[in-house]
């Protein structure tokens, strides 16, 4: 069965679309300078041999993202979606697992930026309602910055369903929200934990927010009302990954 495709712009998501290959990439749009740039990139490896190849003006190729009003730098690819992972099989015989899960978040650069960041501090990967994820959107892969090359994104049905299934299988819920009692600096996190957050506007649904064991919070300035999702989630994962490396050195 073909898979759809779509296309996606931008220096860093298109050259690690080229680089993985797991990733079908139908055809590559570039201008002269792109080209040279890829290859210099990748000197051990030609990454455009089995890929179709149109070369372009800049002009020619803002027609590709005028709509999103996006910087393509020269480079647009075409490309199909990945297999999408089963939560089910990757959480199997795990005995620590870091899973981010984002309730009613939309946005696709704060998506985008999100992925960019769990993949840079090795979260283990996204939970994210099916409907909701924006997974063909220029803006995204942009924001991503080549990194939905490398986190595992689990799209599910229904976000409460999943979190029920994992607290089943032993994964502690924490749910970031601005008024839990603890710092999430006290909290050991060691184990299987789901970071739970939620919407960039009117944060977590009550409903969902049900699922969470604890809820934490980031101490920042108190004069200042919240930080934007993708922020809060760089600070957390660098935390995390900060433990992890400790606990490597013992």
């Amino acid at each position: 069965m073909n898979k759809s495709s779509f296309f996606i712009a931008g220096q860093h998501a298109v050259i690690e679309a080229l680089r993985n290959p797991n990733r079908k990439v139908l055809r590559v749009f570039l201008t002269e300078d792109a080209k040279k740039n890829i290859h210099r990139k990748n000197p051990n490896k030609n990454v455009l041999e089995d890929v179709k190849v149109y070369f372009k003006s800049k002009k020619e190729l803002d027609k590709f993202t005028s709509n999103e009003q996006l910087m393509h730098g020269g480079y647009i690819a075409e490309i199909e979606h990945l297999d999408q992972p089963k939560l089910k099989e990757f959480i199997k015989e795990k005995q620590n697992c870091t899973l981010v899960c984002l309730d009613e978040v939309t946005d696709p650069r704060n998506i985008g930026s999100l992925i960019r960041s769990a993949s840079s501090f090795n979260i283990d990967g996204l939970i994210i309602k099916e409907r909701q994820f924006p997974k063909e959107s220029k803006l995204l892969y942009k924001s991503a910055s080549g990194c939905m090359e490398h986190l595992n994104i689990f799209q599910v049905s229904n976000i409460n369903s999943t979190l029920k299934n994992l607290k089943e299988k032993n994964f502690w819920v924490y749910g970031f929200d601005a008024r839990g009692e603890k710092n999430f600096t006290e909290v050991k996190w060691e184990g299987k934990n789901i970071l739970l957050f939620g919407s960039e506007g009117f944060g977590m649904r009550e409903h969902t927010g049900k699922y969470a064991d604890f809820f934490v919070k980031i101490d920042i300035n108190k004069k200042i009302e919240s930080l934007n999702i993708s922020n809060s989630a760089a600070i957390v994962f660098h935390h995390l990954s900060y433990l992890k490396k400790k606990l490597e050195v013992k």
